[in-house]
């Protein structure tokens, strides 16, 4: 019985692109689980998305708000915005109205994943404040805890991510890319969620 994990992202500059694939490779590590990268739509003009620099979008595949129900389990990536989900996520979660309906995605595990520009750009905030969406839709929040041991308590070097979630730090114009601690952060995340999405779907 194969547990299916999506692993679902918005990425402007591509830094929780690079997460989310290191988050794939740790969720498919498990025997019996298959893992699936998505990007959400991009909400953004490609005028728009020029002049900030953006660069093109990568060839992974755009999830339908009614796929999400084929899934065991997601773990959701995005940056940041004022301390919250990207509005390009939110948009995209706006659109699962008739996944909460007939409450479909019920019961099933979720977790977060996400970059801040900076310390205090919401590397706590943000996951907190995202955790509504997952009540509404009856799932159960799954977050990484301390489980990363001793990676958790970095000190000498910057470090994103917190227990609510793997992340990163993209710096205020998008040059500092993830360090090699927070990509290990990221792919553990997949890994031990995935593990658990594997237990609860044994468990039914």
């Amino acid at each position: 019985m194969v547990t299916k994990v999506y692993v679902v992202f918005y990425s402007t500059y591509g830094h929780v692109e690079k997460l989310a694939r290191e988050i794939e490779k740790g969720a498919a590590s498990v025997e019996g689980v298959e893992a699936k990268l998505w990007q959400v739509p991009e909400t953004l003009s490609k005028e728009v998305l020029g002049k900030i620099g953006a660069p093109p979008k990568s060839d992974a595949p755009i999830i339908k708000p009614r796929e999400l129900a084929e899934a065991d389990g997601f773990l959701f990536g995005f940056p940041t915005t004022f301390g919250s989900m990207a509005a390009q996520f939110k948009t995209f979660l706006d659109a699962t109205v008739s996944l909460w309906r007939t409450q479909a995605l019920s019961g099933k595990p979720a977790g977060f994943f996400y970059s801040t520009s900076s310390q205090g750009g919401g590397q706590e905030s943000t996951p907190l404040t995202s955790v509504t969406q997952l009540v509404h839709h009856g799932m159960i929040f799954v977050p990484i805890g301390y489980t990363f041991g001793d990676g958790m308590f970095e000190m000498e070097k910057l470090k994103g991510g917190s227990p609510y979630g793997a992340g990163t730090y993209a710096g205020d114009d998008g040059s500092r890319q993830p360090s090699e601690l927070e990509l290990a952060q990221a792919f553990h995340q997949g890994k031990y969620f995935a593990g658990i999405a594997k237990k609860l779907k044994g468990s039914l």
